[in-house]
């Protein structure tokens, strides 16, 4: 005799195995779980409800998704052939270097004590190693009690206070990543600078700072002069199309906001193309310029200062962040 049929399992069907039905409409969904930091929070696999994504080696099926963006999936191989329920696995990807040391992707790590570490398809993702700070908080140590110091809190509050004070630093590429006075530095990408011509700014953030602390950096960027009719004053070399970089005859002092360098300097600008591209900064370094206003003091900015440009096709305007993107 066969097994009685269970409710949410698919009628059985000639050639085909019973599989149990995990998903029901229309949607019913509890409230929005606060999900572990480092966990993803995505709609489920029925497309209703919000929940925390699975991790790998964690079960999963056709509602409880895996985290995609730790380039999980959910293996259903060691169920043959029902296919019901898997185990959420990594997908075949490039591993990740750091200091000489190869990682495995979906590879959890620690290079030291401060910071714990995932490699997913060649990016590392890094996040401080939670440690607990109780003072200044309702636990306050309560030196009246019979057993001096005592926690006025209970298991469950500290667990609670410790969630509360996690702080998740976002993982940005920037490779290859470097350890500075215990601080592991990560940066996004300058943005493009604000102006084509004339002085702008580009930002960017980034740890690099003395508290390790993730933070909005600006620099100043000069990549073209606003000069009128640019071609007929750049000189392109005869049997070429464009001219990379160019510099003004004469060193000049910088005008930024009614103020002025108090030093002049001769930079390198980025040229022109008699075809369609445009020439862009391909390598640079920063300076700190200082400017004088008039009856007001003085104040300095970092700068890019621009040692070579490329000429190339993917031509965006500036500050475009979907620059980057292309149709299908």
């Amino acid at each position: 005799h066969s097994p009685p049929e269970q409710p949410g399992d698919k009628p059985l069907e000639t050639g085909q195995v019973q599989r149990k039905e995990v998903c029901r409409w229309p949607c019913r969904c509890p409230r929005v779980p606060a999900c572990t930091p480092g966990v993803s929070l995505v709609k489920d696999g029925c497309g209703c409800c919000k929940v925390c994504a699975k991790q790998a080696g964690e079960p999963c099926n056709e509602a409880d998704v895996c985290d995609p963006h730790k380039g999980l999936y959910c293996d259903y191989s060691e169920d043959e052939p029902r296919y019901e329920t898997g185990v959420c696995a990594y997908l075949v990807a490039v591993g990740c270097e750091l200091n000489g040391v190869y990682y495995a992707n979906g590879q959890t790590f620690q290079p030291n004590h401060l910071y714990k570490c995932l490699c997913v398809s060649g990016t590392i993702g890094c996040t401080p190693v939670f440690t607990p700070r109780l003072a200044g908080t309702p636990c306050a140590r309560v030196p009246s009690r019979k057993k001096p110091g005592q926690s006025i809190c209970g298991l469950e509050q500290h667990k609670q206070l410790q969630s509360n004070n996690y702080r998740l630093m976002s993982a940005y590429r920037s490779l290859p990543l470097v350890l500075k006075k215990k601080c592991l530095i990560q940066a996004t990408p300058w943005t493009p600078c604000s102006r084509t011509c004339g002085i702008g700014i580009s930002s960017r953030v980034t740890n690099d700072n003395r508290k390790c602390e993730m933070k909005k950096e600006k620099r100043l960027c000069f990549i073209q002069p606003c000069l009128t009719n640019m071609l007929k004053k750049i000189k392109i070399p005869k049997g070429k199309t464009c001219q990379p970089t160019f510099q003004l005859p004469t060193a000049e002092k910088l005008v930024f906001s009614g103020c002025s360098t108090t030093q002049r300097y001769k930079l390198t600008f980025c040229g022109v193309c008699l075809d369609k591209r445009c020439c862009i900064p391909n390598r640079s370094k920063m300076i700190t310029v200082q400017f004088e206003c008039p009856n007001e003091g003085f104040f300095r900015w970092k700068m890019m200062w621009i040692t070579s440009c490329v000429c190339q096709r993917l031509c965006s305007a500036p500050g475009d962040i979907f620059s980057q993107l292309k149709l299908l």
